[in-house]
Parts: C-alpha cells; structure tokens; sequence
C-alpha cells in the first residue's frame, strides 16, 4: 500500500512528515538516557531513549505526568521525519516504570526527582545497596545512614522525599486520568495529602476554592471527566460563586442580579431558570446576600458584603473617640516642627497639618511633589515629642520601605504589622489590637476591602488613623475602591494637597505627571528632543515591533550608558498589559535574553527559564514565605538536586521548591498593575495603539509617578493623547460609600 503523507504541527516549530502511518502501530522500549524536554503542565516531552538494537539513541515523543533519567520506557506509536530534528518516535501511549538495573536506578535517583539526592549520593547508594537501593530507601530507610556523608537529617529527607514521589504518582495517574496537570496534581497532593483522591471525587469544585492555580473551569472539566450531569445543582451553585469570584477579579464586590444570572447561564450553557435557583439556594446556605446599591438589586459574596459595612462601621467608631494626644497650640507646634527640621512649610501644608493635628481619623491625599512626605514627617516630629507611639505600614514592602526612608521611622507591610500566619490569619485583631497611639498607611490607594477590614479591626478606638495616598492612581487590584470611596463619602475629614513645591516643579516627571492628570498631553516634542526637565523622555516607535527593540535597546545598553543605572536592579519596563509585542511577557523574554541568558544552571518551569541571577516578581500572596503579589527579587541560586532554588527579597532569602514556580515570573518587565507602591530609579513605558483597550488616564500617569529619576516613553503620541484623553473611571460595583455616608443606619 502506498504511504500516505500529511502534516503534523509540532510545539518547536517546523513540520513533521508522517511516511509510516499507514502501518499498525510500532513499540519500543528502553532506558530514558536523558529528558530533553518536558514541559509540567502538559506533560508534553522528548526523552532521549536507548533502546536494544539502535546504535543511537532514539527521540521519543510523548507525554508524561513525570519522567526521569533512568526510568523505563515503553512507548506505542509511529516513526515520523522532523524537518529540524530528523527520525523521532511519536508516542501515542508512553508507560514509564521505575528502573531494574544498577546503571538505570543510579541515573533516576540522581536526577533529583527525589529530594535529598544528587548525582554523588546516587553513586554512593547504589553502590552500597546494589539493586536493593529502592527497597532500603522505601523499607529500611534507617539504613541510609550506612552511606559516607548521609546522616540522620538527610536520610529522614530522602525517606520523606521517596514516600512523596511515590504518593504522587498514584494519585497522579488518577488525576491525570481527569484532565489535571502534573503541576497542579503536585498543588493538589500537598493540600490534602492522601485523601486527595476521595475529595477530589466527592466535590471537584473546591479545588478551585482550595488549590492555587486552579480554577472553575479546570474543576468543572474534572468534574464532568468524573461524570457530574452540566444540570447538577453542585455544579450551577460553583457557577455563581465563580462568577462573583470574577467579578472580584476586576474590582467589583458583586454583581447586579440581572448581570450575574446572564453570566452564570452562559458560562454553564444552562437555563436562567436553573440558575436563579441555585442563587436562591446560595442565599439559603448565606454563601451570598443581596443588598441595594443606588436603587438596584446586587448580589455579593457573603464575606466581601459583610466586611464593606464593617470597615465603615469601624472607620466611624474610631472617628467619634478622643484624641490620643494632649491638646496643644497647633501654630506653636508646626512653628517647632519646620525649625527641628529646618524646612519652611507653606501655607497650604500649615493648614493640612493643622486639620492633621486635631483629626481622629485623615485622609492625605496628592500628587507627587505636593508635599505628603513633608507632610507627614512633619507631623511624627510633633506627635513624637509628646511621646505618641506611631505605627507605620504599607501594602508592598517597596512602600514599606521607602516610607521609611523619607520618615526616618521603621515601617512595615500590613500583613507584617498584623502578624498575618496561616492558617491562623491575622494575630492583630479586635481582641488583640495593636498598641499604638497612631497607625498611618501610605499607598492607601492599593488597599483593597479585605485588607482594610482586617487592619481597621486590629485599630482600637483610643488610637489614630492616617491614611495617605494618591487617589488619581488606578486603583487597588482586588475588589473595591476603598480609598477614592472614603474620600468621596466625606465621612471623615480629607485634606488634598494641589501646590507643586519649587524643588519638584523643575522635574519634568512632576510636571508632565500633574499635565496627564489634568487632561493635558505631555510635552512630547521636547521629551523628543532631549529631555524634559532632562527626566521625561519620549522615544518615537511607529510600530509596536520597533517599540519592542527600542526598549531591549534603551535597558540594555543606552540608559546605562548614558545614565550609569545598572540595567537589571535600577530600570524597569512597565506594560499596560501582559500581551502583545509591547506587553511584558514578550518583553521579558527578550530583555531575559539580552540580559541574563539562561545558562547550564537555569531550569524551565511554567513557560519561564530560571537562573541565577534573572530578576523576578512574586505574582501572587505566599503567606507561608512572607512574600506578597508584586515584591521583587533576585534568584541567587539554583539547586536541582533538591528540586530548590532561592530569590533574595530585599535582605531576606526565601527557599522555592520547583513546583511552586508557577507564583513567580521574570520581572525585567511587568504590568503598570503590578507596580503600585513601588518607585524604581529608572522606567520605561510602552504606549502604542496595540494596548487601546488599555489606554487610560489613570494608568498612565501611575506608570509615570512609579519612576524616581527617570521616565521614557516610548511609541506613539497618537496612542499617548489616547490614554490622556481617556478619563473615564471604571465603574465598580460597592456600597461602601453608601454604608459610610449612612452613619446612622451601618
């Protein structure tokens, strides 16, 4: 029979010619010499196998949950002809098992799929126990410590590490028999252990409420592999609470009932009917509530309803109590304050500091250059001469930082000063509130609902609150608008300061910042020609290609030339979005390469290389290690026979295992999103018509207040004047305004 040809595509590229397929399907088998690649999450992978017969090594290509060197492969499959890579076997079915010979165990267990042992352990096990190495490590553990170099510490990891792989794996055939990844099986496995698969199987949608990096739709997929009816009640009931946990996602803390019924049918392809009633049913159990707002029927999670009417509830309580301070004669104290500090204060920040000085509860609100850090430090130096104890915080520990540096006073993440340790949560409560006569928080505009909540109950009413921040800046990631809300509700007294001070009015990031806010578009023309204020650039790229090497250009070897910024620790690239030839996905990956290439030390993991040294940002909360969505840092080494490496965070060094890399990405460039609270030497900002959907007032000058010393722009005017001519706010649905300007009634 003549053989027939066709086209395969394949993840590297190229094509595949098929000039065996009319035949049955072939085998091999062998040992996996190598793993050329394999990518966790698909279980795609290319294994170099040698097997009986062949010369050469034969390239395999399959899936697998997991795959070590020294494993046995048996694969069925066909025979195809890659264009790049020549002969391989394209596996339809791969079956790994341990190996069985000296040579092949040593290979596997010094491929660091188990903690503990590397290549020389490998040599050293094998040697002492032979063929028996697996049955002493999984039966007699104690005997490890016959090994030179292997004491009791390490024997007790290397246990512990076999008992885990071998877990895994039986769960994972179960699990990847439902459509779940290896790196989310590993997620799985280390939340509920064992019982794993019972209680996968009696609700597969808490996995999305339980496991990080697993949602709704992957626990619906699970469940409908388990054979859950697309009708089931469970299964509509998980729609709701998806679609209100999505809503969170874009700031709102719920939905119109009407908007919520549309997007659960259509997210399930079921009835409105049905749909209506598992919202009835999620109010009976008070997994939801609805409430008014502005006339019009909402439903919210329980939780977020609960603690918006608690944060203005607290917010008014500790407004109406004394002040912890003795009363004094404010002229006389700022008079003090700007000689102690030798530095005039103006009329207008005499005046906020006098409404500071006898305000149980502020909000500070301005631009850059208005003064709020001369404002504030200011006010300590008075309070702290009659021995006020203040707290200092922030949502980032950037912002932490810096608010340290400009007040001389120590200061720490929220999540740090409340004592934030799971599973217990927050150690700073109302029954254990935080001893201080005032608490102020910077960067307020990054605070969301939940956060708030949990710091204004660990406020006691004797003690002052200081809220400050730019509430012109987009705002904060999770749901609500906490600040922009108390400031608007005028529930407690606001101070927002508009004077541009003379030392910031000569920066030209100060200056085209306050033109963006206003609605004017910057000077773009003399940004072009050599500087603003010889600060504020604008490089001309008329296409979003040519804006991408620009940027790789400016980082890489322009800005540290001309500017002396180390081009890894002092430049940041900041994107409107992830996607795109300007997003921060792409440009990472060139600017990783221009500037830290993966070298033999580097591993890949979740579509990222990582090495020592790469620059890379935590992209969602990790209590456990005490780092937060958007801290950077700085990978100082990697370990593979320990499946470990360690980022360096500021002073501290934090541990990763690898299967919790998929928390962190490359961070040469990130979102404007990700950057609240932080302020870099040096940014540099995208801005062309490819990101329009992205394009707004708020973002853009966020993007350009992040930059300390330096800010360049680079693309198009016509994409700029789009962004500064876009001030329309996004609408988020919240009653929070609503329960602060109805005192009486929350």
């Amino acid at each position: 029979m003549r053989a027939i040809l066709y086209l395969i595509g394949l993840p590297k590229g190229g094509f595949t010619i098929d000039v065996e397929s009319a035949r049955p399907p072939e085998s091999v088998a062998g040992l996996v010499e190598h793993v050329t690649f394999h990518q966790p999450e698909s279980g795609f992978c290319v294994l170099k196998v040698k097997v009986p017969g062949y010369a050469d090594l034969v390239s395999v290509i399959g899936q697998a949950s997991q795959v070590s060197p020294g494993e046995y492969a048996s694969a069925q499959g066909q025979w195809v002809v890659d264009r790049n890579y020549g002969r391989q076997f394209r596996a339809t079915t791969l079956e790994l098992a341990t190996p069985n010979t000296v040579i092949g165990m040593e290979k596997y267990l010094g491929s660091g799929m188990v903690k503990g042992i590397g290549p020389v352990y490998a040599k050293r096990l094998v040697a002492q126990f032979g063929t028996e190495v697996f049955d002493v490590v999984e039966k007699t553990p104690e005997r490890l410590r016959e090994v030179p170099g292997i004491g009791k510490l390490r024997a007790e990891r290397i246990a512990r590490g076999w008992r885990d792989q071998k877990a895994i794996r039986e769960i994972m055939v179960f699990l990847h028999g439902h459509g779940v990844s290896t790196a989310q099986s590993v997620r799985i496995f280390k939340i509920y252990g064992e019982q794993a698969i019972d209680r996968v199987t009696a609700n597969p949608y808490q996995l999305a409420r339980d496991i990080r990096g697993i949602g709704f739709k992957s626990a619906d997929k699970i469940a409908a592999n388990l054979g859950m009816k697309p009708t089931a009640p469970m299964r509509v009931q998980a729609g709701v609470s998806y679609a209100l946990l999505e809503a969170t996602g874009e700031g709102h803390c719920g939905l119109p009932l009407d908007e919520l019924v549309q997007q659960t049918a259509q997210l399930l392809d079921v009835s409105a009917d049905l749909v209506e009633s598992a919202i009835a049913r999620e109010r009976e159990e008070g997994t939801i509530v609805a409430q008014t707002v502005a006339g019009q029927s909402l439903i919210f999670l329980a939780a977020l309803a609960y603690q918006e009417r608690a944060v203005a509830r607290r917010l008014h309580q500790v407004a109406e109590g004394p002040l912890p301070w003795p009363a004094m004669d404010v002229d006389k104290a700022i008079a003090w304050a700007s000689q102690q500090l030798q530095f005039p204060l103006a009329r207008s920040q005499q005046e906020a500091l006098a409404q500071a000085l006898v305000s149980k509860v502020l909000v500070l609100t301005g631009g850059p250059g208005v003064g709020k850090t001369t404002l504030v430090r200011t006010l300590l130096t008075i309070l702290q001469a009659k021995r006020i104890r203040p707290l200092l915080c922030a949502p980032t520990g950037r912002a932490a930082k810096r608010l340290a540096e400009t007040t001389g006073i120590e200061a720490q993440t929220i999540h740090r000063l409340l004592g934030f340790r799971p599973p217990a949560g927050f150690q700073h409560n109302a029954e254990n509130p935080l001893d201080a006569d005032l608490v102020v928080v910077d960067e307020c505009s990054m605070i969301d609902v939940t956060l708030m909540y949990h710091l204004l109950r660990a406020i006691s009413d004797r003690t002052a609150i200081l809220l400050v921040g730019d509430v012109d800046q987009i705002p904060s990631v999770g749901p609500g608008q906490v600040f922009r809300d108390i400031l608007d509700s005028q529930a407690v007294p606001v101070v927002r300061l508009t004077e541009v001070f003379r030392q910031a009015a000569h920066s030209g990031i100060v200056i085209n910042a306050h033109a963006i806010n206003h609605g004017r578009l910057p000077d773009l023309k003399a940004a072009a020609q050599g500087g603003s204020g010889q600060d504020f650039y604008f490089v001309s790229a008329n296409t979003p290609e040519e804006a991408a090497d620009k940027i790789v250009r400016l980082v890489s070897e322009r800005i540290p030339r001309q500017f002396h910024y180390d081009a890894v620790r002092d430049v940041q690239v900041l994107c409107p979005m992830n996607r795109g030839d300007v997003g921060a996905r792409h440009l990472n990956q060139s600017l990783q390469m221009a500037l830290n290439p993966p070298g033999q030390s580097a591993l890949e993991r979740f579509g990222w290389h990582f090495g020592p040294g790469d620059k890379v940002m935590q992209m969602a909360n990790d209590y456990d290690k005490e780092v937060f969505n958007g801290d950077i840092g700085w990978i100082i080494s990697v370990r593979p026979e320990d499946q470990e490496l360690t980022i360096r965070f500021d002073a501290r060094d934090v541990v990763y295992d690898f299967s919790d890399l998929d928390a962190v990405v490359p961070a040469y460039a990130t979102t404007i999103h990700k950057a609240q609270g932080s302020e870099y030497p040096a940014v540099v900002i995208p801005v062309t018509t490819q990101h329009y959907l992205m394009l707004k007032r708020n973002l853009l000058y966020t993007a350009v207040t992040r930059g300390k010393e330096l800010v360049v722009l680079v693309g198009q005017v016509k994409a700029v004047a789009m962004a500064v001519r876009d001030h329309a706010k996004d609408k988020r649905w919240s009653k929070l305004r609503e329960w602060l300007e109805a005192a009486e009634d929350v």
